[in-house]
């Protein structure tokens, strides 16, 4: 099994950076991708980035230029560098492995609040 902990949410007030960390524990080389999503009240759950275990990244259109993926694989982080934060980027960011032979696995989620 592969539990996933995310860390690093808060207030920030627009223009403003945060720094979103997701570890993992568990089996993790049986990671293939892991991603960062988010969900806003009253919206559906919408992708912000991946990155591979080959360390190819991809980006949702609204956020490239501003957030950065990347991970450390001594420690099995993946972390989400977020700068030029707009309000419209609060949400509840999460965590998502997909595994080789498992269900994908989310974290709990943590809160982005972006003040105008």
């Amino acid at each position: 099994q592969v539990q996933l902990v995310e860390s690093g949410g808060g207030l920030v007030q627009a223009g403003g950076s945060l720094r979103l960390s997701c570890a993992a524990s568990g089996s993790t080389f049986s990671i293939i991708v892991t991603g960062w999503y988010r969900q806003a009240p009253g919206k559906q759950r919408e992708l912000v980035a991946t990155i591979t275990r080959g360390g190819s990244t991809n980006y949702a259109d609204s956020v490239k230029g501003r957030f950065t993926i990347s991970r450390d694989n001594a420690k099995n982080t993946v972390y989400l560098q977020m700068n030029s934060l707009q309000p419209e980027d609060t949400a509840v960011y999460y965590c998502n492995a997909v595994l080789a032979t498992a269900p994908t696995r989310w974290g709990q989620g943590t809160q982005v609040t972006v003040s105008s």
